[in-house]
């Protein structure tokens, strides 16, 4: 295997970078876009009251897609009626009895969101702030600002592997931002500025097909691939959330340069919230600025969609 080149190299140094659009202290990148107009102008697209969860069950019986190294969630019951078996039960006035468990989990063990210190090279992180923020938890840029804000906004979800014909696209299969216009057009939608991005790989459907063995076996997830035009669309686009149903964003490494996750640490510019459906970045199982270390528990945020949007989904 070829050894990948430092980034920064990739890079060169005229990548474009948001740094500093919101002043010295943002802590929410590309979400700023999501203002009260934007929330009015997802208000408008609503025609119907049906609720899409884009979170996929913690705990499932066929397992938590993780990314390799990590454990599922660890679930387990502290009170059950069993408690009320012996001698020595706990006696509540009126006779109470309750149910309670407790679980251990990655963060990054189920749906969630990326803060925008998750990521980084040469030694900072979102806006210029020092990594050595994240020693023992983040204190710049962590998901706590995301969960204060909420995301809300129009959201329009892109099927990829309906596009292509496929239940869910290939290990190491790549797209770019001409595809997804491509496949938007298909479904008869447009993607517009300020749009919330759901794309749908149908990865997690192949979660659930298959054994984790051949889940895991080869890993290299599908999705975006890397060019400074992909970086640039997402920044004259001001997309302010990409969510996926993958556990990255993108896809694993890139097919060019061998470098692991190329799109988030090479699209700072444009520097949109990843979202995925099994470590985040999720479009649920069928439907369809970056954090360090949670601060707080998993945030599930609401997306305002039109049916218009949601046109093309998968069944």
């Amino acid at each position: 295997m070829t050894e990948a080149p430092p980034v920064r190299d990739l890079l060169g140094a005229d990548v474009p970078k948001n740094w500093g659009k919101w002043g010295p202290d943002d802590e929410l990148g590309s979400l700023n876009y999501l203002d009260a107009a934007a929330v009015l102008r997802g208000v408008q697209h609503i025609k119907q009251g049906d609720v899409h969860t884009l979170q996929v069950q913690m705990g499932h019986p066929h397992g938590d897609p993780v990314w390799p190294g990590r454990s599922g969630i660890d679930r387990s019951n502290v009170m059950d009626e069993s408690n009320w078996d012996g001698a020595d039960a706990p006696a509540f006035p009126g006779g109470l009895h309750y149910a309670d468990d407790k679980a251990t989990l990655f963060l990054q063990g189920s749906t969630q969101y990326d803060a925008l210190g998750h990521v980084w090279y040469d030694g900072q992180i979102w806006n210029g702030y020092d990594c050595r923020s994240t020693v023992g938890a983040l204190s710049k840029a962590s998901v706590l600002p995301i969960a204060e804000k909420g995301v809300v906004g129009r959201g329009v979800l892109i099927d990829m592997a309906r596009h292509r014909g496929k239940d869910w696209l290939d290990k190491g299969e790549t797209f770019d931002h001409n595809d997804l216009e491509a496949a938007a057009k298909a479904q008869g939608v447009t993607i517009e500025k300020r749009d919330i991005l759901l794309i749908r790989t149908g990865f997690m459907k192949y979660w659930y097909s298959t054994s984790q063995a051949d889940f895991y076996d080869g890993f290299c997830e599908p999705g975006l691939t890397y060019s400074p035009e992909l970086v640039y669309w997402f920044r004259d686009m001001e997309i302010p959330n990409l969510v996926t149903d993958t556990i990255a964003n993108e896809v694993t490494i890139d097919p060019v340069s061998g470098v692991a996750l190329r799109v988030r640490i090479g699209g700072d510019g444009a520097n949109p919230i990843p979202t995925r459906a099994a470590s985040a970045n999720s479009v649920q199982e069928d439907v369809a600025d970056r954090s360090g270390r949670r601060g707080l528990s998993r945030l599930t945020n609401s997306l305002l969609t039109s049916s218009a949007s949601l046109s093309g989904q998968a069944p």
